[in-house]
């Protein structure tokens, strides 16, 4: 074999080599990218999917002064007690801290893990829940307490659940932003740890007068209209 066929032959197996050697990189950074994408997705998912719902609930932190707050107003209080959207479960864990059977809501499932472990890590995990669940879906009946850290577009809303599903002895503390129509019995804090309290037992009277002049109303229309 003459010299020039033998470079000639080298230098093929040289480009062969360094093709396949591409092609290689070449899946490897496909997968690594591709794998990337779908643990993002994953991680991300959660997070997104509240925020198409029509009513978001977005996961900010409560601060030290709003969980403070928070216990302030409760701190005569006892029993059951649940945060609605309960985040990474702060509220639900110093509630627990104080005494309270403690339960949180969450649509993330990732935030109800990280809550989990936290409330096991701090040694409360006993006396806490975290589900994860749709607030809307869920009936509040069973609890004494209620927190809730909503967006304006949500408590006309809220207010109605709650007017029908809560006893007349619980407290609501709303944190943020106050119920539209209720009357708040003590208001705590300033800025954004302002916490409003409620107590059931007024705006469910309110409620009872708001149906009673309802169906007066339409009772003078229809005899009215019978003359």
């Amino acid at each position: 074999m003459s010299e020039e066929a033998l470079f000639t032959g080298r230098a093929g197996q040289s480009v062969a080599i360094e093709s396949r050697s591409r092609s290689r990189l070449g899946l490897v950074v496909t997968g690594l990218v591709g794998g990337s994408l779908v643990a993002l997705y994953a991680v991300a998912t959660p997070f997104v999917a509240p925020a198409l719902r029509k009513i978001c609930l977005p996961f900010v932190p409560a601060t030290t002064a709003q969980v403070e707050n928070v216990l302030n107003a409760l701190r005569a209080r006892s029993g059951t007690l649940v945060d609605i959207g309960s985040g990474d479960g702060r509220i639900v864990i110093a509630a627990a801290r104080h005494g309270f059977l403690a339960s949180g809501f969450e649509l993330n499932p990732w935030l109800v893990w990280y809550s989990r472990y936290k409330a096991w890590r701090e040694g409360v995990h006993r006396s806490t829940s975290f589900h994860i669940s749709d607030l809307w879906k869920v009936s509040f009946a069973q609890y004494s307490n209620v927190v809730i850290f909503g967006v304006p577009q949500m408590m006309d809303k809220l207010e109605l659940k709650l007017e029908s599903e809560l006893p007349s002895s619980a407290k609501v503390v709303a944190c943020r932003f106050p119920f539209p129509n209720w009357v708040p019995e003590h208001i705590a804090g300033e800025g954004v740890d302002t916490v409003w309290v409620y107590n059931a037992e007024s705006f469910k009277s309110l409620q009872h007068c708001g149906a009673v002049k309802k169906t007066t109303s339409e009772n003078a229309d229809t005899a009215e209209s019978n003359l």
